[in-house]
């Protein structure tokens, strides 16, 4: 199931366009100098990427447990349910809900230090406001880290995690080389292939959980990544 980790992340970057797409754009690179430009870039992506190993850790940790309880099949089938029902249910009737109430006030300090950061060109300024950028509330980081806690060790979760950043790099880097050409109704279109890909990936994490024995997508065995029993000749 790694690889849907990259899947979604490229399909996610259409989404971190609209989302996330203002902060690279406002990026404080130095458009004067491309080779340094370019290792700005890098820096600014290696502050989300560490982000999201961070987060991966924590999940994957939490998936862990659930796969020493025996549950991980189960856990599967749940977040492939959670995933499918995620994208079915009208974004109108979440926005009834403010999720996000009882961490208002860290994500208010995160807003304010990422304002912050875009007062200088410094390396260390362009890795914060990445890390502070991953760590902003954002749906399809929770779909994500949906896989991660899927995984079975801390490992797997900060894999899935930074395969997920790396699928989300192309075109977050292309939004700061072009972003005059990425217009709102563009964003508004290309969003709308994102639901079907986090449909179709959550179908793949039921078909994971049911273990029916087909190679690659669902496996007989308990393990999702681990043969179940060695194999002694």
């Amino acid at each position: 199931m790694l690889y849907s980790a990259f899947i979604l992340g490229l399909i996610s970057s259409l989404h971190c366009i609209g989302m996330c797409g203002p902060i690279a754009m406002m990026l404080p690179v130095d458009h004067q100098n491309e080779a340094k430009k370019v290792t700005q870039i890098v820096t600014y992506h290696l502050g989300r990427l560490t982000a999201y190993a961070t987060i991966g850790m924590i999940f994957g940790l939490l998936g862990r447990g659930f796969f020493l309880a025996g549950l991980q099949q189960n856990l599967s089938i749940f977040i492939g349910v959670a995933m499918i029902i995620a994208v079915l249910i009208p974004e109108k009737v979440f926005s009834r809900y403010n999720f996000s109430k009882p961490v208002y006030r860290i994500i208010s300090k995160i807003k304010s230090s990422l304002g912050s950061q875009f007062k200088n060109r410094s390396y260390k300024s362009l890795f914060t406001i990445g890390l502070l950028n991953g760590f902003l509330p954002c749906g399809m980081v929770y779909v994500a880290l949906f896989g991660a806690i899927a995984m079975q060790s801390a490992g797997f979760g900060i894999l899935y995690m930074l395969l997920f950043g790396l699928g989300t790099i192309p075109l977050m880097t292309t939004v700061v080389y072009l972003h005059s050409l990425i217009k709102l109704p563009f964003r508004n279109k290309i969003q709308k292939a994102i639901p079907y890909v986090a449909f179709i990936i959550g179908v793949l994490f039921i078909l994971r959980g049911l273990g029916l024995g087909i190679p690659y997508v669902s496996p007989s065995n308990m393990s999702l990544f681990v043969q179940g029993t060695p194999n002694c000749h």
